[in-house]
């Protein structure tokens, strides 16, 4: 067995909250890809673990692993389902990084588990590639995320349509804990466990939690706000989850379930990728708005630890949550500022951000590229991909004016501009074409995807295609859970 210097936390302390289950053996185990960096930073043999296919399809359980699925529950596009769980997800354990930060290590699609609901508990290798593609992607663009460890092919087939190969994804993430797990509890009226959980969360993501005079009140503002500045950072690369579900939701922070999610070519507030999502209820301008709700759904399920008085509680939380469109406006500025070269925090900026983004939409002109021509030395290049010249030039002079009120030099703000808008994003078309090469057997389109991304911000100029949008043929309309 594979030596990992186990310390499983949720094992141990939280006895009652998840089921022990092994990995199921899968006939012919084969690595695809190894994160190698991420295992150093996990405080791993990388050498060791490169080519062990045994390990990460499930096939070698690790020394000191005592690998087990998670109960929890979730409102399902609004609708509640009183138990999920981890049905295809088996977590293998907990290690503490080189920085002193305990990470799960999770095996996904590991086989079957207890909450399985009859399904196969396997993944199929498309959904696995891209989840591996957009994680490492939105780590490389500075925002919080589950990451990619490894890729294994398990040497058998999944029955999905159409039928696939099978593929096993081990993810890192600080932990996976949900807003679910949560409301898996709350709704059998289980206290006690609601409880144990939430000390738990406290000390191992909100230690100063410990210390407020409501220690369970402060941890709600604590996710409360982590949440702010995660679905902040999203809009600002415009990026779209698709399936905001609140079992999809981590405490922790952190991006989560990479399911039908996507990226924008053109700007289009309401836009909605995912082929599960008919009403849009999870459309790109939605998302502050869902993660309002589903913390809402939080904010209930700790009612009970809050304040024993019921209203009281309910005095206590409604505040927090009421304020935060306030908190994500806040961070959603500061986003925006920063991708428009604005040190200064004004009072016309959040008008002049949104003109910018509705000429966006009007000229139906690319999200990404767009911003990034801003951040060059000259206008031309962002003029020249609108239809309508004169609006452009309107919005650029306001612009330009507004910056002649900043004190950082031309030079310094174009590059913190670069450094806020990225060259290279995961564009949905080139996502589907290095799935379609590696299911055809060819896997170097993918390492090559992979490798690009991880430099965004730079403009890499051998890798100048990338960075182009879709043409009309290529444009990719609907995204699918992998489930």
């Amino acid at each position: 067995m594979t030596p990992i210097p186990f310390d499983n936390s949720y094992h141990r302390d939280l006895e009652g909250l998840y089921l022990g289950v092994a990995p199921t053996r899968v006939s012919a185990p084969q690595m695809i890809k190894f994160n190698g960096r991420l295992a150093v930073e996990l405080g791993l043999d990388a050498d060791s673990l490169r080519d062990n296919a045994a390990l990460f399809s499930g096939n070698d359980v690790a020394t000191g692993s005592q690998p087990l699925a998670m109960v929890y529950a979730g409102h399902q596009f609004g609708n509640f389902v009183p138990q999920l769980g981890d049905g295809r997800a088996i977590l293998l354990g907990e290690v503490i990084d080189v920085n002193g930060r305990r990470r799960d290590i999770q095996l996904k699609g590991a086989g079957p588990t207890p909450f399985s609901r009859r399904g196969d508990g396997r993944a199929a290798l498309g959904p696995v590639l891209r989840e591996y593609i957009l994680s490492e992607a939105m780590f490389a663009l500075g925002i919080h995320t589950t990451r990619a460890l490894a890729v294994a092919l398990t040497g058998e087939q999944v029955y999905r349509q159409p039928v696939s190969q099978g593929a096993v994804f081990t993810r890192v993430a600080s932990s996976h804990i949900r807003v679910g797990t949560f409301q898996f509890f709350a709704a059998r009226g289980d206290v006690a466990s609601l409880k144990r959980l939430a000390d738990y969360v406290i000390d191992r993501h909100y230690p100063n939690a410990r210390h407020a005079a409501r220690p369970y009140l402060a941890l709600l503002e604590s996710i409360m706000d982590r949440q702010a500045q995660l679905i902040a950072k999203w809009m600002s690369v415009g990026f779209i989850h698709g399936v905001m579900n609140t079992d999809n939701m981590a405490v922790s922070g952190e991006t989560i379930d990479f399911g039908p999610c996507a990226f924008i070519d053109a700007y289009d507030p309401y836009k909605v990728f995912s082929s599960i999502d008919a009403d849009g209820r999870y459309a790109f301008s939605n998302q502050s708005i869902i993660a309002q709700w589903n913390l809402a759904r939080l904010a209930e399920t700790l009612l009970p630890l809050i304040d024993e008085d019921a209203q009281a509680a309910v005095d206590r939380a409604t505040p927090l949550l009421e304020g935060f469109p306030h908190r994500f406006e806040r961070y959603w500025l500061a986003a925006y500022r920063h991708k428009l070269g604005l040190g200064l925090a004004l009072v016309g900026d959040k008008i002049l951000i949104q003109d910018w983004l509705n000429l966006l939409h009007k000229n139906a002109v690319d999200f990404t590229v767009a911003f990034r021509s801003l951040s060059e030395a000259s206008s031309n290049n962002a003029r020249a991909l609108f239809i309508d010249h004169q609006a452009f030039d309107e919005w650029h002079q306001r612009w330009q004016e507004r910056l002649s009120q900043e004190v950082v030099a031309a030079s310094r703000r174009v590059d913190l501009m670069r450094n806020a808008n990225p060259a290279y994003i995961p564009r949905n078309h080139r996502v589907e074409e290095v799935i379609a090469a590696a299911l055809d057997g060819d896997f170097a389109p993918f390492h090559k995807l992979v490798q690009v991304l991880e430099k965004p911000f730079e403009d890499q100029p051998e890798f100048a295609e990338y960075r182009k949008p879709p043409l009309e043929s290529e444009l990719v309309s609907q995204t699918f859970c992998g489930t």
